[in-house]
């Protein structure tokens, strides 16, 4: 393990007045919390929290962010609570330790619903401090490099997390070498065959051509020298996965695939980046479109440089990279430039951009974007792809994702545009709307007056903004079919209890159900979001028969067969207003699920097993239930407030376990009986808003699921619905 002394003498080469003593502090502090913790290497654990200050030492950062790091893991998983924290460090470091705690309990593998959710809080949690995230990442590297300490399926799963969300996001807040280590570490776990045979194509690339790196740094070193410039020249073969990449991308063999060696040229002024392209082009001969100059139209996340590919020795592609020191820097560092030290004071880079304005705007953009699915593919496109500029016939610049078309660059403009858009020309040519976008070009939009979106858009559109407007402009024209069908619906309704359903009445019932619009009601009726007798109970609740205690389990589930026997899945414990679907069992009936319990997977091959249930529209009996997991404070009178705060909502306990007992908080588990989604909506807003509830969450668990019949693998043959007779 790295001494305290090691660390300190790290932070203080670039931070001379670095506060030593909270960094030794802290390094005490950490080290006694999770003394007899061990790695699954076998490691002591607090070897962990110091490699990961060790990482963002090494990006200069500042008191604070080392700090966290050392104590990122104490609330979590050792006896320190956020109160400790607070009292020996300062509520700024408990704050941060508390936001990677957060970051880490967030299941970002999970189901899409859950993940799109998950990223809505991570976007919220990074626009508050961005440092968190900065630790959160360098805590994901340290355990990518000490993978192989983990078992097999578990490996594999944090590294397609890896490279599905944390090196995308590290490279989208322009920490580039933490991205491509990241891939790379990731893409060794996933494809070792692949990566194998990359770095024995290096070595036999390496025999038969000599130091190709080392030959050509020379050559651009004397290019320099004639032209006058002083400058850095530094080069290196790209890493494995990004040769692999290349290679799918292309769809080409190793030996086909040419720019393989990457060549950086750091100089001392903007006016020198430029004069090294016209050296470079001068004594080797430019690739057609592979020029792109950040330095003019610098990244969002202030990544300046120019970019350009030629051919070297031997008709060798070498791809080199200009820029200036304080570019680099950014280019290195990305989001930490805006917290990096030096010689003891932060270091005032004009580059630098704070990255939660990036941040920012994309949960800003996507705020209004209520469907789950919609929300996590606008934010993985956002955040995965390379831009392009181009232009409007005026000049204007406009930045899109590579990939993009003529219809994502309306809608970038104004979504009018994009709604109106019927055609488009590029550099004053015609052209159809699926063409891409490439750098440099100037677009013009062609629209027309009564021109709507096409569904044939979204597969041509490539921006979250593009598709989630085109999706709202197509439910806008569903919502005229759902509100004619529900206007239908409420009128045999009405007619049921001898009323009429007039605008008066429609208006009335909106009001009062607080739709602001009997269009609103009209289309929620026809889309099956209302039910046509919840719409008459409004207006006349003495006229719709009484249900009493509300719909009993004999009658919650509408799609069953008659007699049919049903119950509740324990895995996922669905409630009415949830979505759900019925497995079929012999001789057991069926058995409901939620649409999104991970225990359906089991079944994906047996589709005539599958049955489409709806619940029933009314009012539920609260005989439904439901497992909830808090953490709570332990102290006086703690716990009958909870019960108390659970009675007054109406939903009775009927059985309460302890998990966890510690000296500052218990984890209790606690079964509720609920009506439906809403009175548990009711009940955890109330728990939630009680400050001794610490943490609450919906307990779901897979494994019931054997506890109600015979796994999948042991039924033997597939198994239809039984009916009676």
């Amino acid at each position: 393990m790295k001494p305290a002394d090691d660390l300190v003498t790290l932070v203080r080469a670039y931070n001379p007045r670095s506060n030593e003593a909270l960094i030794r502090d802290a390094y005490a502090f950490g080290m006694e919390m999770h003394e007899g913790q061990f790695r699954k290497s076998g490691e002591p654990y607090f070897t962990h929290p110091v490699e990961v200050a060790s990482i963002l030492a090494q990006q200069n950062l500042d008191d604070a962010t080392i700090v966290t790091a050392l104590l990122h893991d104490t609330i979590e998983d050792t006896k320190a609570s956020y109160q400790i924290v607070t009292e020996r460090f300062g509520s700024e470091i408990a704050e941060l330790v508390n936001g990677v705690t957060k970051l880490t309990n967030l299941q970002l593998s999970s189901t899409e619903t859950k993940q799109a959710e998950n990223f809505r809080k991570l976007f919220m949690a990074m626009s508050r401090d961005l440092r968190v995230l900065l630790v959160k990442l360098a805590d994901r590297l340290h355990n990518m490099r000490t993978i192989r300490s983990m078992r097999q399926e578990k490996q594999v799963q944090k590294a397609r997390e890896t490279m599905d969300i944390f090196a995308p996001l590290a490279g989208r807040m322009g920490m580039q070498w933490m991205r491509e280590e990241l891939e790379d570490l990731a893409f060794k776990v996933l494809n070792p065959d692949g990566r194998q045979s990359i770095m024995r194509r290096y070595l036999t690339l390496q025999a038969e051509a000599g130091d190709v790196i080392e030959r050509i740094t020379g050559d651009m070193r004397l290019e320099l020298k004639k032209a006058g410039i002083e400058g850095e020249v530094l080069g290196r073969a790209k890493r494995p996965y990004s040769i692999w990449r290349k290679m799918q991308e292309k769809d080409q063999g190793f030996s086909r695939l040419s720019d393989i060696y990457g060549f950086r040229i750091i100089v001392g002024s903007e006016d020198d980046c430029y004069r090294v392209l016209g050296a470079i082009h001068r004594r080797w001969r430019s690739v057609p479109g592979r020029f792109k100059d950040y330095i003019s139209q610098p990244k969002s996340n202030g990544y300046r440089s120019i970019h350009t590919t030629v051919s070297g020795r031997d008709g060798k592609r070498v791809e080199v990279q200009i820029r200036t020191r304080q570019m680099h820097e950014v280019a290195e560092s990305g989001v930490a430039a805006h917290w990096s030290y030096r010689d003891g004071q932060p270091a005032e880079n004009p580059f630098a951009v704070d990255p939660a304005r990036w941040i920012t705007t994309l949960s800003e953009q996507f705020q209004g974007e209520d469907d789950h699915e919609d929300f996590l593919e606008a934010v993985k496109l956002e955040m995965y792809s390379d831009k392009v500029f181009c232009f409007t016939p005026k000049g204007d610049v406009v930045k899109l994702p590579k990939g993009a078309t003529p219809i994502d660059f309306a809608y970038a403009i104004h979504t009018r545009i994009g709604s109106a858009c019927v055609g488009a020309k590029i550099d004053g040519m015609r052209v159809p709307l699926w063409t891409r976008v490439k750098n440099g070009q100037s677009v013009e939009i062609i629209t027309a007056e009564g021109q709507e979106p096409q569904a044939t858009w979204l597969d041509i559109a490539t921006t979250g903004k593009a598709k989630s407007a085109i999706r709202r402009a197509l439910r806008e024209v569903d919502r005229e079919r759902f509100i004619r069908l529900g206007r239908e619906l409420a009128r045999s309704a009405f007619d049921h209890v001898g009323k009429k359903a007039t605008d008066k009445a429609l208006d009335k019932a909106a009001e009062k159900m607080r739709l602001g619009h009997r269009d609103d009601l009209l289309a929620r009726l026809g889309s099956a979001e209302l039910g046509a007798t919840e719409v008459v109970q409004v207006l006349y609740p003495k006229l719709v028969p009484d249900d009493g205690e509300g719909i009993g389990r004999d009658r919650a589930v509408i799609g069953l067969p008659p007699d049919q026997d049903v119950q509740r899945a324990a895995c996922c414990q669905p409630l009415p207003g949830e979505r759900i679907v019925g497995i079929t069992w012999r001789g057991r009936g069926v058995v409901v699920h939620a649409i999104d319990c991970p225990v359906l997977g089991e079944y994906e091959d047996q589709p005539q097993r599958w049955l489409d249930l709806h619940w029933h529209g009314g009012k539920h009996a609260p005989v439904n239930t439901v497992s909830l997991e808090l953490t709570i404070g332990n102290d006086a009178g703690v716990l009958g407030r909870i019960c108390t705060l659970i009675g007054e909502q109406k939903a009775n306990i009927s059985d309460l376990k302890f998990i966890d007992k510690k000296p500052d908080f218990f984890r209790i588990l606690v079964d509720l009986e609920l009506r439906d989604a809403e009175h548990l909506h009711n009940v955890t807003s109330a728990l939630e808003a009680e400050s001794d509830v610490a943490a609450l969450s919906r307990y779901r668990n897979p494994s019931a699921a054997r506890s109600q019949g015979p796994a999948p693998a042991e039924m033997g043959e597939t198994v239809g619905l039984q009916t009676s007779g």
